[in-house]
């Protein structure tokens, strides 16, 4: 039985993926649609992101409230609403409405999910879930870039969208096999989380950050490469795609290497790895030509595949199992604000510069979230001493 619930998680990691690159390969045509303008993507990824980070934010009372198995399903059935609403929206304003619950039905489930992993899996686990993630974030604009060329956009959101509420019927199918897993979980346990110190950890800003710089390069790079290729390399609209597929792909590979060489390397030593050949990845990227831009594209992808997995596995090992489910919560609402930020500010960058700023703000930030990182790993280790 712990199997079965082990693969019904993995579904619904799928789940979370399958959306995310969606607008971003789908935009070159839907702005010409609506006659929007370029940077009208930024603000909707915003709008999304910012459901996120509230049903993040509020993720530890509604687990109070219901259980894991009735978030993921809620949520799971909720984007696949508002999904179908994507491919109906006769203008862009639908798009800005249903991009809240879209982004409320992500962030609840995320926070939930990732939780409930840290807590009851090993490090292994983690890394393949979010490979399943990376699955269904490369599936997304693989679907989309399928379509665009015969049957528009709109196709593809219908797509996605019904695959969404075939995962929702197995997740509601599902439900006895959370109810076994749940009684594992001890009423010590629970009275500790639930009744946590309020004051927050030492150092837990520099891992707020590192998240935030995390999630925003992994979205601004999903959101903008296509838009930069069509505009800087002249790439028809069908390879961009096809190159931010190979980018999310080689997040998805980098995830599955990752769960095996967990076995041999902690946490700590994943996330510098993993920073360290994304931040290598951002200057082959800088440089100017399509062969090196792509393996630049793959380096970052590979790079970027194991920090996020082992910052969550490894947030009750720093900061303590009974703050865990709070920290959770409050990483993923962070997680989500640089997701939410940084794609429209640089958007805003493009419609005063150009997109050709997308390689050299992606080593900034790259530069950045390695600072904020080795800082936390001194300051926990200090504590330790």
């Amino acid at each position: 039985m712990t199997i079965l619930l082990l693969a019904v998680i993995y579904i619904a990691f799928i789940s979370l993926g399958l959306p995310d690159a969606l607008l971003g390969v789908g935009w070159p045509l839907m702005h010409q649609e609506f006659s929007a303008p370029l940077s009208m993507a930024g603000w909707i990824f915003m709008t999304i992101a910012g459901g996120t980070i509230l049903s993040s934010l509020l993720s530890g009372k509604l687990l109070e409230h219901f259980d894991t198995k009735q978030v993921t399903f809620g949520s799971t059935l909720l984007t696949a609403l508002c999904l179908f609403g994507f491919y109906w929206a006769p203008s862009i304003g639908w798009l800005f409405a249903l991009a809240i619950p879209l982004g409320l039905g992500a962030g609840a489930v995320d926070a939930a999910l990732n939780h409930y992993v840290a807590e009851h899996y090993e490090a292994h686990h983690m890394n393949w879930l979010h490979c399943f993630w990376g699955i269904g974030a490369t599936g997304g604009p693989l679907v989309m870039a399928g379509v665009l060329t015969e049957n528009g956009w709109r196709d593809g959101y219908l797509i996605i969208a019904a695959v969404q509420f075939g995962l929702a019927l197995v997740l509601l199918l599902s439900f006895p096999l959370w109810k076994q897993k749940g009684q594992s979980i001890s009423q010590h346990q629970e009275t500790a989380v639930t009744t946590l110190d309020r004051k927050l950890p030492t150092g837990v800003s520099y891992a707020l950050a590192t998240f935030l710089l995390y999630c925003g390069v992994e979205a601004l790079i999903g959101l903008w490469t296509s838009s930069y290729f069509v505009q800087m390399k002249q790439f028809s609209i069908a390879t961009a795609a096809a190159w931010v597929s190979i980018y999310y792909g080689s997040i998805t590979l980098g995830r599955f290497v990752s769960g095996f060489l967990s076995f041999r390397f902690t946490n700590k030593q994943m996330i510098r790895m993993g920073q360290s050949l994304a931040f290598l990845g951002s200057i082959f990227f800088f440089i100017p030509t399509s062969a090196t831009m792509l393996v630049g594209l793959i380096l970052i992808g590979f790079g970027l595949a194991p920090i996020y997995p082992s910052m969550l596995h490894d947030t009750p090992n720093r900061f303590g199992s009974a703050q865990s489910k709070r920290l959770m919560g409050y990483q993923m609402a962070f997680a989500y604000t640089g997701s939410t930020f940084l794609p429209p500010l640089f958007g805003l960058i493009v419609s005063q510069t150009s997109l050709g700023f997308l390689p050299l703000v992606t080593i900034m930030i790259m530069m950045g979230m390695l600072f904020s990182t080795e800082r936390l790993n001194r300051i926990i280790k200090l504590n330790k001493a």
